[in-house]
């Protein structure tokens, strides 16, 4: 699928999606937040003048693309794979790029993304040297700056050198398609998309995640015959060598288990190896003073990966004060209203008492 975009006089960060491991669908240009999930509207019209550019970036073989959705291989340490990717400049004009490898990593909002340009890698996309038109593949790490022809397509090899050390499990990289600017015409756009690597190092494979950092906020409700709501907040990290997806929930209840609750939280699409992915759940709970309970992940396995291994859920216990002070504050208001009517009645009655006196000692003033 192409992309498109425009120059434009500030600079921005524009976030590489991979939706089918390809480009983002054609869109007007528009400036990205970092690890935007879709393309942000356009703020305004492209300059008069302006070359749109519109392409994409795509697996292929020698020949073309070949419609893969993404490049993806089980090497062993110490091996290579020589790769293929297509690029597509769907526009008017002559278009240049800049094409690098990067390091996979996941957004804030769950989705696949590749650093922007000028970005050093250090894991799997320093692994990857890229090749130029001529087939003649360049040194890991280095930038091929490749020109497309209106209407026309380059494709270009490049070669993947896993470490005689590399450890087992998954290695996620990609490469990326940049829009060359001019920045000596104070124009630097940094528009980009990518194609992603699923690159899995053959041996034992250990999937693992685990819950760490839960927090809790209990928040009353101003009914006092209704439960307050418990927040629980918690970090799922991958501490295994596999990517994983996971889905959780929360528990909660009052002593020896009394008003027990517990409710889903949202589905984690993806975590890397070393990844984490922050989550929280909301649980209905009355304020019995103390609560306690627990966060629970299931891991579960990502798209057409395949997992042997045995996939262990994993909990964590927490506990919180929910102190009802509402319900402390309604017993006290209900109190003070009654020893406010038995004073008030105590009053009435003494003061009854004393009209009873005194027409008492009036009646027998008189008959003396």
């Amino acid at each position: 699928m192409p992309r498109t975009t425009a120059p434009r006089r500030r600079r921005a960060s524009a976030a590489l999606v991979l939706l089918a491991a390809l480009a983002l669908p054609a869109a007007p240009a528009a400036a990205l937040a970092p690890g935007a999930a879709e393309p942000a509207p356009a703020a305004t019209a492209p300059a008069e003048g302006a070359a749109r550019t519109t392409w994409a970036l795509e697996p292929a073989t020698a020949e073309g693309p070949d419609g893969r959705v993404s490049f993806r291989h089980a090497v062993d340490p110490g091996a290579e794979v020589t790769e293929h990717v297509t690029l597509t400049n769907f526009s008017d004009h002559p278009a240049t790029f800049e094409l690098y490898a990067g390091d996979g990593l996941i957004t804030a909002d769950g989705q696949f993304d590749l650093p922007p340009t000028g970005a050093e890698a250090e894991a799997a996309g320093s692994w990857i040297a890229l090749g130029d038109a001529a087939g003649s593949i360049g040194e890991p790490g280095a930038t091929q700056r490749v020109e497309v022809g209106a209407g026309a397509s380059a494709t270009l090899p490049f070669v993947v050198r896993v470490p005689a050390d590399a450890t087992p499990g998954d290695h996620p990289a990609g490469v990326v398609a940049a829009l060359a600017t001019d920045t000596d015409a104070g124009v630097a756009m940094d528009s980009r998309v990518g194609a992603r690597l699923h690159l899995r190092v053959t041996g034992d494979l250990a999937p693992a995640l685990a819950v760490q950092d839960v927090d809790t906020t209990y928040t009353p409700s101003w009914n006092p015959f209704a439960p307050g709501t418990l927040r629980v907040e918690y970090t799922v990290a991958n501490t295994g060598n596999v990517r994983l997806g996971a889905t959780t929930s929360a528990s909660a209840a009052g002593p020896f288990g009394v008003a027990g609750a517990d409710a889903e939280g949202a589905a984690v699409r993806e975590v890397l190896p070393g990844g984490a992915a922050h989550g929280s759940v909301e649980v209905e709970a009355w304020p019995l003073v103390r609560l306690g309970g627990s966060v629970a992940v299931t891991p579960s396995v990502v798209g057409d990966d395949e997992v042997t291994a045995a996939l262990a859920a994993s909990e964590a216990t927490w506990s919180a004060w929910a102190v009802p002070w509402v319900q402390v504050g309604l017993v006290l208001l209900v109190v003070g209203v009654v020893l406010a009517m038995r004073q008030a009645r105590a009053r009435r009655e003494a003061a009854t008492r004393r009209r009873i006196a005194a027409a008492v000692a009036a009646a027998q003033g008189s008959t003396a």
